[in-house]
C-alpha cells in the first residue's frame, strides 16, 4: 500500500537525517580518569577512621589535596554543553537531583539504624558525601553564566578565596564556592588540552610532581591542619589571620590545580581493563559509603587499628579498592539503577 503524499517527509529533512553524523564513541581516557578518581574518593574515604595514625594521615593529606579537584574538574569539562533547554534540564533532574534527595535521605536515615539515634532530614543540608551532588547541582545550573564571562577563571578564584575569609551559614555552601574554580576550569578545558596533558614531556613532570608531593606531604603533616584541603570552614574558624587565610586558600588551589594535571597527564588514554567501570563511577560514589560507615558503626576498625599503623592503612587500602569493584559491578547497577539514574519519562511532558 503506497505511503500518502503528506506522510511522507520533504527531501530535505530525508537528506538532513542520512546526513547526521554517528554518535561519538565514548572516549576510554576520560573512563579511565573518572575510575582512577572515584578509587581516590572510596580509599580516601576508608582511610577516615584511622586519624590519627601518621601513615594514614600523610595518605590522607596527599590524596585529598587533589582528589574532589580532579572529580570536580572532570565534572566541569563533561558540564560545558549544559544549557537551559528541555532534554538538558531533564538529564540534570534524572541524574543529580533526585538521586541527591533519595541518597540525601538514605544516609541519615541508615546512620539513625546503626546508632539508634532519631532520623533528622534536610534537604538544604545534605549528609556525608551527598554534598557533591547538590554542589554539582548549583555548578550546573550556572553554567550558561560562566560561558558568558570575560574572565570565568579569575572570577571564580576571587570567589573562592573570599570563601576562605567569610562565614557563610553552611559548610556546604563555603565548599561549593571554595571548589568553584575547579568546575569553571573543566569548562574551559578543550580536547587540545587534554592532548598536552598527553605528551612524554608533561608525562615526565608529572612523575616528579608525584614524587615531589609524597615527600611534601609526610614532612608537612604534622604541621598543616586536613580542615585546609576539605573547603569546609573559613579560615577564622581554624585559627588563622585573615591574611593567612588568603594565602592557605590559594595555595590549596594552587596545589590541588598542580596534583589534578599531573594525575590527568598519568592516567592511561587506551581502553584498559577497568575502563568499563569509569562510566559507573557515580554507582561507587553513592554506594560505598554504605559500607564504611557500616563498618564503622559496628567497630570493625578498632579491630584494624590492632594491626599497627602501615598494617592498618595497607589492608583499608586493599579493601576500598575491592570495594570500587563491587559497588561498581553490573549486579549493583542493576540493583541500584532505580536511584543513581532513575527512568523519569512520566514525569515530564513528551
Amino acid at each position: 500500500m503506497p505511503v500518502p503524499a503528506e506522510a511522507s517527509p520533504p527531501p530535505s529533512v530525508r537528506e538532513r537525517s542520512s546526513d547526521r553524523a554517528p554518535p561519538r564513541p565514548r572516549d576510554p581516557y576520560f573512563d579511565n580518569a573518572k575510575f582512577l578518581a572515584v578509587v581516590l574518593v572510596v580509599i580516601g574515604h576508608a582511610w577516615g577512621p584511622l586519624e590519627g595514625l601518621r601513615p594514614s594521615d600523610t595518605a590522607h593529606l596527599f590524596v585529598y589535596t587533589f582528589h574532589m579537584p580532579l572529580f570536580i574538574v572532570i565534572a566541569g569539562h563533561f558540564s560545558r554543553s549544559f544549557a537551559v533547554k528541555r532534554g538538558k534540564v531533564r538529564a540534570l533532574m534524572t541524574g543529580v537531583a533526585v538521586p541527591y534527595l533519595l541518597f540525601a535521605a538514605a544516609y541519615p536515615l541508615y546512620v539513625s539504624m546503626l546508632g539508634g539515634a532519631a532520623f533528622v532530614w534536610s534537604p538544604l543540608s545534605p549528609y556525608y558525601l551527598t554534598w557533591f551532588l547538590l554542589a554539582l547541582l548549583m555548578w550546573r545550573l550556572s553554567t550558561p553564566l560562566w560561558q558568558q564571562l570575560r574572565l570565568p577563571l579569575v572570577i571564580a578564584v576571587v570567589i573562592s578565596l573570599v570563601s576562605a575569609v567569610v562565614r557563610l551559614p553552611d559548610p556546604v555552601v563555603t565548599r561549593t564556592l571554595g571548589f568553584l574554580p575547579f568546575f569553571v576550569g573543566g569548562l574551559l578545558l578543550t580536547e587540545d588540552h587534554f592532548r598536552l596533558l598527553r605528551t612524554r614531556p608533561a608525562r615526565i613532570a608529572a612523575v616528579l610532581v608525584a614524587g615531589a608531593a609524597t615527600v611534601t606531604a609526610a614532612l608537612a603533616e604534622p604541621h598543616v591542619n586536613p580542615e585546609w584541603i576539605h573547603y569546609r570552614h573559613p579560615g577564622d574558624q581554624l585559627g588563622l589571620s585573615f591574611l593567612a587565610s588568603f594565602g592557605v586558600r590559594a595555595a590549596v588551589l594552587m596545589c590541588g590545580l598542580v596534583m589534578t594535571a599531573a594525575f590527568l597527564a598519568l592516567v592511561p588514554a587506551r581502553r584498559t581493563w577497568f575502563t568499563e567501570l569509569g562510566a559507573a563511577s557515580m554507582y561507587v560514589y553513592l554506594l560505598h559509603g554504605f559500607v564504611i560507615l557500616g563498618a564503622t558503626y559496628a567497630g570493625w576498625y578498632t579491630r584494624v587499628r590492632e594491626l599497627g599503623a602501615v598494617g592498618g592503612l595497607a589492608v583499608v587500602t586493599v579493601l576500598g579498592v575491592m570495594l570500587v569493584f563491587a559497588t561498581g559491578s553490573r549486579p549493583a547497577r542493576r540493583a541500584f539503577r532505580w536511584a543513581v539514574e532513575p527512568r523519569l519519562d512520566w514525569a515530564f511532558r513528551h
